[in-house]
């Protein structure tokens, strides 16, 4: 048997009066196995289909079918999705921002106006130096300036912003069993 413990598992609401409230708990999700091994198999390739798992499991069709729907119901497995290909969208230049608010109260209405921007993929609510952190993918240096000027450092509350460009991404991984 394996386990994972969630621990401190987060959840951040806001009230009337925009104050953060904070909820937190742990989880534990029981894991045998065939539940690593389906885990396994699908992180090498979520497009391998039932009957294959089933064989390399040992255990019938739909078994692994009632196990992945476990898996998804107890949010071990988050949902699939399709990665395009951003360079060949025209989509060159990857960049991180760090967004300095004036007041921690801003960070909700930020993130709804960074929300409306496409160009945002990644907003991370963090620590340390900046309010709000964020990733872009945009198409040169021209449109990711296009987008400081004219969107990111034109909304309420954004003091500053600190951007950083990545000249090559040299890790991309999900974590491993």
């Amino acid at each position: 048997m394996y386990s994972i413990l969630l621990k401190n598992i987060y959840f951040i609401n806001y009230d009337e009066m925009n104050l953060i409230i904070m909820k937190t708990f742990d989880q534990t999700i029981d894991l045998d196995g065939i539940d690593k091994i389906i885990l396994k198999t699908m992180l090498e390739n979520a497009r391998t289909s039932i009957l294959a798992i089933s064989k390399i499991t040992g255990i019938s069709g739909a078994a692994v079918h009632q196990r992945l729907k476990k898996l998804e119901k107890n949010k071990v497995i988050l949902g699939s999705q399709i990665i395009v290909n951003p360079k060949i969208l025209g989509f060159k230049t990857v960049a991180f921002i760090g967004i300095y608010l004036d007041k921690a109260m801003r960070n909700r209405e930020a993130v709804k106006q960074l929300k409306s921007i496409p160009e945002v993929i990644e907003c991370h609510y963090t620590t340390g130096n900046w309010s709000i952190f964020v990733k872009l993918l945009c198409k040169d240096n021209e449109h990711l300036m296009e987008l400081l000027n004219k969107k990111i450092q034109l909304i309420e509350g954004v003091s500053r912003t600190e951007t950083f460009i990545s000249l090559q991404q040299q890790l991309n991984r999900q974590i491993m069993l």
